[in-house]
């Protein structure tokens, strides 16, 4: 048979289905048996039945079921569709009020249930009648509450840490088995996991109120105490005297004045109707000599008032209920403590020239931890030059990911001395092997700069995977990098090798947690990455190409992290940069102010023509003063103005304080006052001193 609840769809059946539930969660609900004929009347019950309801003259036999329920005729509904139900040979279930012997009405729970019989007597169907206990019989038998309170709730608690969660489940068993409403309330610092705010000259403190339940499901408790709120309570309230004392606090009755006191303290006038005339119990929940908050607990007029016996009941609930509480705040700290310092380390605020696009994915080996020992960076360098790097520490985990924190940041201090990438993962080596020293570690790192001036890409690799070239025809290949063992092993010597590279081609580097896993092979992974790629990848859509080159490695349960950085690469616009050769003689530097001119007006930066006249000037001078032969002089727009100067001298300037009797030695500070950055790298023909200069908002590209 098909149970079927009288209700409309929609609100009302969610709304019908809640009163039901509520109803049948009393521990103490009675099930009274009836059997009734066609018409509805009762021809059998059982001796419960006659000992509850109240039918008209006493005679429960022959009555109708209409004449045992309050508001309800044989033609009314849901009596009517209930019958109906059962004429048509379908179950059915509603909530009738039914007529008390000793109390009010009382809501119950009704299900019809058909019978099939060729004998006259037999009932045509069975009415199975559950019903709480009235008002003044409910919150009675200590044991129940008891058993309700303390022998269930915490098998079903034991597995939750997630403080709102919990907090809901706690007051779902509080009503109805303790009390007819009830609230949870929590430090705010607690539940945000944060230090604790300074106390209040009053004593309050700042609490959010995480759960409200009611028997009644009387919206007007959830009007007047919303989950969620964030308040702090008037002084000289109860619940200010239960923060301060950590013990519990008992209203027997409260009367409508002292209700509206309260309700006017904390400017609520709705409050006072609401506690007119119920009896209140606020629980301390206390754990580690704190009070982390409290449980208020409301029963209404017309029920057993709160007594000693509730106190101590209470009490040992909440004291359990602590337990849990703390455990689970002890744990949401501890993991947002560890989120925190797991998201900072992972790489954010890639930055590359702008005619280089960068995507990248980063995937965890472990559900558990948010990041791993794999990590990837893009680093834009000056004249218009790029680093692109992508690394695996050995292991899993948090160790592995401070490792590779170090790395990073030293990476990032290595970036800003603009070292070749061979030198860049020498130097990171040096720094895994001193890592050794206190506990034994590795990594493997590719690392590659790319020119977008000259579409050339350096590229050096310590023990890592070989990077993907995909041109724009889409054919690709491995790039074959000379090998050297991974950071912190061995002594090898890191190489590197100089790779033309196409415009609107893509180059992708990842670790071998993409290519590599217990169940396949790390050459068909490398096919498998291949093949990702084709024609139509090289202009594709960055976010397309990370998702499709990790397609199949979410549902791959025992994988490795994996760390993905793909960068299509062109050279900038021909026609944003601007070169001269000119002689090693002092008139270069009256030369090099009059060439310019015409690329900055050209360019719309006229604005700039004085301070950068000024300081390539000093750049030209200073590179004939301290080097032999010719100089090369290059401007480049990009995001901000770059002026380079390439001398054959391999001698690094250093910036110096000039006495104010000195006639030499300040071209460098003149050059650093009027920069945003200044800096000097060696290349193989000698080295070149560069300097950045801001592009006024109105004239920067798009």
């Amino acid at each position: 048979m098909r149970t079927i609840p009288v209700t409309r769809s929609g609100r009302a059946d969610v709304g019908y289905r809640a009163k039901i539930t509520t109803l049948l969660s009393h521990t103490s609900v009675r099930t009274l048996i009836l059997g009734v004929d066609p018409a509805g009347r009762v021809i059998q019950h059982d001796r419960i039945a006659q000992e509850i309801l109240d039918p008209p003259g006493g005679a429960l036999l022959g009555a109708h079921v209409s004449d045992l329920v309050v508001g309800n005729s044989p033609t009314g509904t849901p009596l009517t569709s209930l019958l109906e139900a059962v004429k048509a040979g379908r179950e059915a279930t509603a909530v009738l009020t039914f007529r008390a012997q000793r109390s009010n009405p009382i809501d119950t729970v009704v299900t019809l249930q058909p019978m099939r019989s060729d004998n006259d007597a037999c009932p045509a169907a069975l009415a199975i009648l559950r019903m709480p206990p009235p008002s003044v019989e409910q919150f009675l038998d200590p044991a129940l509450m008891r058993h309700a309170l303390l022998d269930e709730t915490f098998r079903q608690m034991g597995a939750t840490l997630d403080l709102d969660q919990m907090a809901r489940g706690l007051i779902n068993i509080v009503v109805p088995h303790f009390s007819n409403s009830a609230g949870l309330l929590l430090l705010e610092s607690l539940v945000a996991a944060d230090e604790p705010p300074a106390p209040q000259d009053n004593g309050s403190h700042l609490l959010r109120r995480m759960a409200v339940a009611t028997d009644n499901n009387d919206p007007e408790w959830d009007a007047t105490f919303p989950t969620g709120e964030v308040l702090r309570y008037p002084p000289g309230t109860p619940y200010t005297e239960c923060m301060e004392t950590g013990k519990p606090i008992r209203e027997r009755t409260m009367t409508s004045a002292e209700a509206m006191d309260l309700a006017e303290s904390w400017l609520r006038r709705p409050m006072a109707k609401l506690l007119s005339g119920t009896s209140m119990l606020i629980l301390p929940l206390n754990a580690r000599g704190t009070t982390l908050g409290f449980i208020v607990c409301n029963r209404r007029k017309g029920f057993r008032s709160f007594d000693a016996y509730d106190t101590e009941i209470g009490m040992e609930f909440a004291n359990r209920a602590s337990i849990f509480i703390d455990n689970a705040r002890r744990y949401n700290r501890e993991r947002a403590t560890a989120l925190t310092l797991q998201r900072s380390l992972l790489p954010t605020g890639l930055s590359a020239p702008p005619s280089v696009e960068v995507g990248h994915r980063y995937l965890p080996g472990s559900q558990l931890i948010e990041v791993g020992g794999d990590w990837y960076e893009s680093i834009s360098l000056p004249g218009a030059r790029v680093s692109l790097v992508v690394g695996d520490v050995a292991g899993h985990g948090v160790r592995a990911a401070v490792t590779m924190g170090r790395l990073r940041t030293a990476i990032q201090t290595l970036s800003t001395l603009e070292l070749p990438p061979a030198e860049s993962l020498q130097q990171l080596h040096e720094l895994m092997l001193k890592i050794g020293e206190r506990e034994p570690h590795f990594a493997t790192c590719a690392y590659a700069t790319y020119d977008a001036v000259n579409g050339t890409c350096e590229v050096a690799s310590a023990g890592h995977l070989p990077p993907l070239l995909v041109r724009p025809d889409g054919s690709s290949e491995f790039l074959d990098v000379s090998p050297a063992p991974p950071l912190g092993v061995g002594e090898g010597l890191i190489s590197s090798r100089t790779f033309e590279i196409e415009d609107g081609s893509l180059f992708v580097l990842y670790t071998d947690g993409l290519v590599e896993s217990r169940g396949r092979d790390i050459d068909d992974g490398l096919k498998r990455l291949q093949s990702v790629f084709d024609a139509d990848s090289a202009p594709g859509d960055m976010e397309d190409l990370c998702k499709s080159v990790l397609a199949g490695a979410y549902a791959d349960q025992h994988r490795d992290d994996i760390a993905v950085l793909i960068a299509r690469l062109a050279r900038i616009d021909g026609s944003q940069q601007a070169s001269w050769s000119l002689p090693g003689e002092l008139t270069a530097a009256h030369e090099a102010r009059a060439l310019v001119v015409e690329p900055l007006e050209k360019w719309d930066l006229t604005s700039m023509v004085d301070t950068t006249q000024l300081l390539v000037s000093e750049l030209v001078t200073n590179a004939i003063t301290h080097a032999e032969g010719q100089v090369t002089l290059r401007l480049i727009k990009e995001r901000a103005l770059v002026c380079e100067v390439l001398d054959t001298s391999s001698a690094m300037p250093k910036l110096q304080q000039a006495a104010s009797s000195d006639e030499r030695g300040r071209g460098l500070q003149i050059v650093s006052k009027l920069s945003s950055r200044w800096g000097a790298r060696r290349v193989p023909a000698g080295k070149i001193v560069w300097c950045e200069i801001p592009v006024p908002r109105a004239e920067s590209p798009e």
